[in-house]
């Protein structure tokens, strides 16, 4: 068997959620990786689109930011801002979002703003950018981050993107029709919120990872679905797909620092 690592599980996870049918909005950062993924390898028409208003792209390595020229170049159109938020996003063209977060609560609150209390924070984060609106306008959205106790913690110091609120009704009661979050993927596992109190429920766990694991790693008194499934590991073919994604990236970030 191929020795993989658990961001490489964990990617993997994530990229065989995606359909060749799907419009997805990327996040950057590992979500970017989940999807170029599975536009590489068993979605090879699937429609990324990116928060710099790049439709369609397919780029070669992955983008350091949203404004990295390489999605532009390998996108089949690049709209204004305003038009890839009011009538792609808002729109409801978009049939899922994939965002990471800094802080993840039981009800899928995602916090990217500050760590602390805002007005003297002991950390203050990048900010939400366009995912505020990505969490609210896509169909549904898919989150994928490593899982330890100080990202996932039992309330976010601060709701940059909503997820189910308090859970139960909540986020319909802003007047959000759209899913919201239905799948967390980390390192250790997969969640998905409870059909009634939307909390965040362990409904698989990745090869070798036990119950306690995910315990120790949950900043709340995390649940477990009555029945588990195990997570198929990564093939040798994903993986190989995925490590040259990851080698033309590096070799490609490298040679642009090296010219300047």
């Amino acid at each position: 068997m191929t020795e993989y690592s658990p961001t490489e599980m964990m990617t993997v996870a994530a990229a065989r959620m995606l359909r060749n049918e799907d419009v997805c909005f990327v996040g950057i950062g590992l979500p970017s990786a989940a999807c170029n993924l599975a536009r590489l390898s068993h979605a090879p028409d699937i429609t990324l689109i990116y928060e710099s208003g790049t439709i369609a792209t397919k780029p070669d390595v992955l983008p350091l930011s949203i404004g990295d020229g390489e999605l532009c170049e390998t996108a089949m159109t690049t709209v204004s801002v305003p038009e890839m938020f009011r009538y792609w996003l808002q729109g409801g063209r978009i049939t899922r979002g994939f965002l990471g977060a800094a802080q993840l609560d039981k009800f899928a609150n995602i916090n990217t703003t500050v760590i602390g209390p805002y007005d003297k924070p002991k950390v203050r984060l990048p900010g939400g950018g366009g995912a505020p609106e990505i969490a609210t306008s896509c169909g549904e959205i898919f989150v994928v981050m490593k899982q330890d106790t100080r990202s996932f913690v039992e309330k976010v110091d601060f709701v940059t993107s909503l997820g189910h609120g308090k859970g139960g009704n909540d986020r319909a009661s802003y007047g959000v029709t759209t899913k919201g979050p239905t799948k967390v993927i980390t390192d250790l596992c997969i969640m998905e919120p409870d059909p009634v109190s939307k909390e965040l429920t362990v409904v698989g766990l990745h090869p070798g990872v036990t119950r306690d694991a995910v315990v120790e790693a949950t900043g709340w008194a995390v649940k477990f679905a009555a029945k588990l499934t195990e997570t198929v590991p990564p093939t040798g073919a994903e993986l190989k797909v995925l490590r040259a994604l990851h080698a033309r990236t590096k070799a490609a970030h490298e040679s642009k620092v090296a010219a300047q």
